[in-house]
């Protein structure tokens, strides 16, 4: 789950981990009020959506406008806010069509010396999370590691007795921060791998990270996701959850116990288990396809979701077929046959429709199917269905 900037350093404010003073405005006479209730004389207007880049990030109607602005008046804030409400703003990480700025972050101006990256994420080989700093803040990450990965400094943690003080000193080694920024180092970095772990977190991201005039590390930015596997644990966490930053489609999916991800293809794909679909969207483009969808119904799907999955594929207007593949074993092939009848009877389907049953009760399935009045394409295998589904849209 993403949050936004103005939630995460939210949450680091909770967590005594610095951060500039911030307002969080709606419409852009709100912003003119955040800028006065500040008191400087300069401040920063930043668009608030679910995705990084946005300092470089322009308004789809209006390219001079950035996504981050100074300004140096409650007009001048006020004129930035009603520029970026409203309007889509397009960013590296939103593609073309942006998203739109619903709120923006009026926040103070900073005593900047020196930007530095952090950021913290699981290293999956090691089994632990880590701590990974960098000279080269404001910069894609991505960026620093494909061009000067050298720059790139880590240590790994263990979540039970955190970031040690050794660490936090040969980091601070190595991006040259010294005197009294490395007790501010200290605070910052141990507190947020703190947080980093209590809120099962699956990125906690500082960029950049400021080292100001008086020395103090301050986070300028903050990008916060969270494990959705561990939300649960965290229900005050899913308050933060903008639905409208979300994909309706994938809402939904979640809502009915389906996992979906939207794709850039015209082939909607139906499966039972998560390394069955990714093998199913992997046939497809060997065979000349593009998978529409990645989606896994489960092992206990029944009639209501595979109903509800049929919905969501077919409403996306770029799907032109959809394959079915189904391996049944918790899950019995009549149970999905019955539900493929009845969400034909809901929903109708005015695309090609190729089904593969495979495993429990199949024999029973394909006849439920065959002696249908459905117009459907049955597939022996996985590869007689890929070769079936492209040729169908060919």
């Amino acid at each position: 789950m993403k949050i936004h900037e103005y939630q995460a350093k939210q949450l680091l404010r909770e967590a005594n981990i610095a951060v500039p003073e911030s307002i969080v405005a709606r419409s852009a006479d709100e912003a003119a009020a955040a800028f006065k209730a500040l008191g400087g004389s300069i401040a920063v207007v930043k668009a608030q959506i679910h995705a990084g880049g946005r300092g470089k990030g322009t308004i789809k109607t209006n390219p001079e406008q950035k996504g981050v602005q100074l300004v140096k008046s409650a007009e001048e804030a006020a004129s930035v806010a009603e520029n970026l409400l409203g309007n889509e703003l397009v960013t590296i990480q939103t593609g073309p069509e942006g998203k739109a700025v619903q709120q923006v972050l009026v926040e103070a101006g900073c005593d900047i010396a020196r930007e530095l990256y952090l950021g913290i994420v699981v290293d999956r080989a090691e089994g632990l999370p880590v701590l990974m700093v960098s000279s080269e803040g404001g910069v894609n990450i991505e960026e620093v590691a494909a061009k000067t990965p050298e720059l790139i400094f880590k240590e790994h943690f263990h979540p039970d007795t955190g970031l040690q003080s050794s660490q936090v000193g040969s980091l601070c080694e190595k991006l040259g921060i010294t005197g009294d920024s490395v007790k501010s180092a200290e605070k910052f970095m141990t507190a947020l791998c703190k947080l980093f772990v209590d809120l099962d977190c699956s990125i906690a991201e500082i960029n950049p990270l400021v080292v100001t005039g008086g020395g103090e590390i301050i986070a300028l930015d903050a990008k916060i996701n969270f494990d959705d596997n561990a939300l649960f644990r965290h229900k005050e966490l899913e308050e933060l959850r903008d639905l409208s930053e979300e994909d309706p489609a994938e809402v939904r999916a979640g809502q009915a116990g389906l996992s979906y991800v939207a794709l850039d293809g015209n082939i909607g794909c139906l499966v039972n288990g998560a390394g069955l679909a990714m093998s199913t969207m992997d046939l497809i483009k060997l065979h000349g396809g593009e998978p529409a969808n990645f989606l896994d119904v489960g092992g206990s799907a029944n009639v209501e979701s595979v109903t509800e999955a049929f919905h969501i594929i077919l409403g996306d207007e770029a799907v032109k077929a959809v394959l079915v593949n189904i391996f049944g074993g918790i899950m019995q092939c009549t149970t999905i046959a019955n539900a493929i009848l009845e969400a034909y009877k809901q929903v109708g389907f005015n695309v090609p429709l190729v089904v593969r049953l495979e495993g429990t009760e199949v024999e029973e399935g394909r006849k439920l199917l065959a002696e249908s009045d459905v117009d459907i394409i049955s597939a022996s295998d996985l590869t007689d269905a890929a070769n079936k589904v492209v040729a169908a849209i060919a």
